[in-house]
């Protein structure tokens, strides 16, 4: 299973923008008019305390020159490593485009009004997902998360506005490198790099 990609498409380094944030910005505003569906959603790799890694997909619900946010249950696998291994990497794969976006760099709490006020902002039906749903441990059957669910629905039931679980909120991954993947022929794909040198952002480039 191989596909060949483009060869009239490249990335240089006069392409780039002054910035990653510009930079990211351009190709999301790129992606989202390609059409591509679920265009934030991005692959989150943690590690545990021992450095075992894992991965999963999660949407990204905002980004700014501070970094890339998403919100999680604290107690979930991905949680919990945020905060015993406090870095993380993201993978952006918009393959349709013949391209990426690889972002690492440390993991910190967003702040609790931010949580909560996007917590507000979600359907009461994920509202009450995330007070039902253990996440990342072992249940009995789907019949459990069905009764928890039902549990919580009769609890707030009485409840215009339902508050934020204490163990739910936003993580900030704060980037350290960014990386723009541009597929070329032959793959001699061109890859060009931010990375943060102590307080200045470089650019290298990366062979494929």
């Amino acid at each position: 299973m191989r596909n060949e990609y483009a060869a009239d498409l490249g990335l240089t380094e006069a392409d780039l923008a002054a910035d990653w944030h510009t930079q990211f910005d351009s190709w999301f505003a790129d992606a989202v008019a390609f059409g591509l569906p679920e265009v934030n959603a991005m692959v989150v790799g943690t590690a545990d305390a021992a450095g075992r890694p894992s991965g999963r997909t999660v949407l990204l619900k905002g980004y700014d020159p501070d970094g890339f946010v998403f919100f999680t249950n604290h107690l979930s696998r991905k949680g919990v490593e945020a905060a015993d291994n406090p870095y993380a990497s993201l993978v952006f794969p918009w393959f349709p485009m013949q391209r990426q976006v690889v972002v690492a760099g440390r993991v910190e709490p967003v702040d609790r009004a931010t949580s909560a006020a996007y917590f507000a902002s979600r359907p009461r039906g994920s509202q009450l997902g995330a007070w039902a749903s253990p996440q990342s441990q072992v249940v009995t059957g789907r019949a459990t998360l069905e009764q928890r669910y039902r549990e919580v629905t009769e609890r707030f039931a009485g409840e215009a506005e339902i508050p934020i679980p204490p163990h739910w909120g936003g993580l900030r991954v704060r980037p350290e490198s960014v990386e723009f993947w541009q597929g070329r022929a032959g793959r001699l794909h061109d890859r060009l790099r931010f990375r943060l040198d102590e307080e200045t952002w470089i650019v290298e480039r990366l062979a494929p």
